[in-house]
Order: structure tokens, then C-alpha cells, then sequence
């Protein structure tokens, strides 16, 4: 018997940062829920001088161009390292104040800046900052933990959105030779197993990060598997228990499998939060699809959309050049807002 999770219940959608990405990834996923939109933001970054879209939701910002929605990016949280507010230059506003995001994907540093069109209005940074918090605070629904505080006088400490459905005692973790005797603990988000005779020794296991479910035969008789899914660039757990008599093996193992079922239909992510503004109804967010008079290539021939949003500590290439009729030389091409002359003037200082 075994279980394995289908595709597109595999949590991105936090953990990677897309750019032009196929309208179908921009709707909002199973358990995404729409917590904040704003409707004149510009992506000073890469399209400067775009009014467009942003929305916030508890695992990512979107932003789409309000022209050509397939011009958009999908920054998840889980890619974040910094959030702060500088001014920055605006083809829209000029010089202002605006949201600047620091990320790493895939050990690429990407950094984003949004301003808000709208003046006198802090909405932009309360919304998107209070939101990573309270994303950052509640990675224990998301996040697969070893060794943490999971256990508290032999009970097991309750996220605030989760339920216990079931205590199964004398799970024997097989992860070592002789094995670890221990308790499970079921619940509509996730498993835990502790060991009796040592509490942190333990594993938090949340149902949007199993990737296989299985009963299968071991060196320790049959035994439950469950695999998890890879971690950024580290591997997957394979994680085995054996349950005595197997009677009450399969019972754990359906109820498991019950479980997951509901769960993948309605995850539950963790984050609560209220704007202080209403968003908008579902139907006024969803991008509409636009047929353009183009032809369409195939998705894996890439993009270079992202280079525009590269850190400017992850420079590794130069610029294309450009002829400067100043120097009468090609130069590598400046970015917006500087000149030759004003170098020149800044070198003289």
C-alpha cells in the first residue's frame, strides 16, 4: 500500500521566485488566501515607469503589469532575507519612498523595489512587512523540524490552527539500528513523533511536505515510510516506524492517508492576518486571460527577465555596450539615471 502526492500539490509558491511566469501560476493556489491588493504599484526594479498590480498573500507577493499581466513576478517569502524602505527613483513619482526586497533563490541574490503611485499612503510596507512576519513565525505548519520544542510535560504543543486527531503509543522510530521507542501524534496538520525516554529527540513532519506515504516490507518486519520532499538544496528525509500488531499499522496508515487527502484540498499555512483595508473580491483579483496576436514559444526556452532584478553583489557579467558619443568609445551601458558626464563630475569631487 502506498501514497504519493501529485504534482501540483507541491508547495512553490513560498519557496521560489518566478518572473513572467504562465497566468496559471499567478492564480492563487489551494490554502492562498488574498489578503491585500494594491492597485497602482510600480515595479521600479525591472519595469520602471509600469503602473501595475500587487497583491499579498500569506505565502508570497505578486505583481503584474495592469497592460500585459503576463509581464509579472511571484516572490515567495521563504526566499526573503531582508525587507526595509529607501527612496528610490521613480519614472512615475520621481524621487520617493519604496519597498525594497532582498532574496535568495537558488543561491541567487534578487532584489526587488516597489513603489506605491499613490502618495501619502504607508499601506504598501505595513501590509507586506506584517505579512512576512507573521509568514516567518509560523514555519513550523510548512516547515519539516528535527530536535525541536515539539513536546511539553508529554503532551504535544498545538499550533493555534491545529486539531490532535489521534495519539498512537508504542511507534518505534527505525532511523537507527535498534530502534527508538516513541508516540505519534496526529493532527490535521502534520505528524509528530517523540521518543518516551527522550522528548527532543523528535520530528515534526507537516503534510504539505510528504512526498510518499507507504507500507512496506524492512529488516524490522513492515513498517511505515515517509518521504519527505527536498529542502532547497538538501534531500529529502526517508522516515520509517513500525507499529505492532500491523492491524493497527494499516489503521494509522489510512487514517494518514485520510488525512492528507483533506489537507491537500484545503492546506492550512498558518498565517492570520487582517488588513486593516478590505481587498477586493476574488473575482476583481483574478488576472482575466488575454489572447495577444503573437506567436507562443515553448516555456523551457527561458527568459531573461530576471536579469534586471540581479543583486548588485551577484554581478557577473557586464552590461551590453553601448556607443557613448561623449568618450566617441562603446562603454558598457549605465544604468538608469546616470550619465557619462556625471561620473566624470563625481570622480572630480
Amino acid at each position: 500500500m502506498d501514497s504519493t502526492i501529485e504534482a501540483e500539490h507541491v508547495l512553490w509558491e513560498d519557496r521560489d521566485v518566478r518572473f513572467d511566469a504562465p497566468l496559471k501560476q499567478i492564480k492563487l493556489r489551494a490554502g492562498e488566501k488574498l489578503i491585500d491588493q494594491l492597485e497602482s504599484i510600480e515595479d521600479t526594479k525591472g519595469n520602471n515607469g509600469e503602473k501595475g498590480r500587487l497583491l499579498v498573500t500569506n505565502l508570497r507577493v505578486i505583481w503584474h503589469s495592469r497592460a500585459l499581466p503576463k509581464i509579472n513576478l511571484s516572490v515567495g517569502y521563504s526566499c526573503v532575507m531582508n525587507l526595509s524602505t529607501r527612496s528610490a527613483e521613480s519614472k512615475l513619482r520621481g524621487t520617493t519612498e519604496a519597498l525594497y526586497i532582498l532574496t535568495r533563490c537558488n543561491n541567487t541574490r534578487f532584489e526587488f523595489i516597489f513603489t506605491n503611485l499613490i502618495p501619502d499612503t504607508p499601506r504598501l510596507f505595513t501590509s507586506v512587512i506584517a505579512v512576512f512576519r507573521a509568514y516567518d513565525t509560523t514555519r513550523m505548519y510548512r516547515d519539516l523540524k528535527l530536535r525541536g520544542a515539539l513536546i511539553s510535560n508529554k503532551s504535544l504543543n498545538l499550533l493555534p490552527l491545529e486539531e490532535l486527531y489521534d495519539t498512537v503509543r508504542g511507534v518505534w522510530n527505525l532511523s537507527s539500528d535498534q530502534g527508538n521507542l516513541g508516540t505519534f501524534y496526529i493532527s490535521n496538520v502534520r505528524i509528530v513523533w517523540h521518543a518516551d525516554l527522550n522528548e527532543t529527540f523528535n520530528v515534526s513532519i507537516p503534510f504539505i511536505q510528504m512526498k510518499a506515504i507507504k507500507v512496506r516490507p524492512s529488516k524490522f518486519g513492515t513498517a511505515l515510510v515517509i518521504e519527505s520532499l527536498k529542502a532547497g538544496t538538501s534531500s529529502g528525509y526517508v522516515l520509517g516506524f513500525r507499529i505492532d500488531p500491523v492491524e493497527t499499522l494499516n489503521m494509522v496508515f489510512q487514517q494518514i492517508q485520510s488525512l492528507y487527502k483533506v489537507y491537500t484540498a484545503n492546506p492550512v499555512f498558518g498565517v492570520e492576518f487582517k488588513s486593516e483595508e478590505k481587498a477586493g473580491a476574488l473575482e476583481d483579483v483574478t488576472v482575466p486571460h488575454v489572447e495577444d496576436d503573437i506567436e507562443i514559444t515553448e516555456e523551457n526556452e527561458g527568459t531573461d527577465a530576471f536579469v534586471a532584478y540581479f543583486a548588485d553583489g551577484n554581478k557577473h557579467t557586464d552590461s551590453e555596450p553601448v556607443f557613448d558619443q561623449h568618450l566617441g568609445l562603446a562603454v558598457e551601458k549605465l544604468k538608469d539615471g546616470f550619465t557619462v558626464e556625471s561620473l566624470w563630475e563625481f570622480s572630480a569631487v
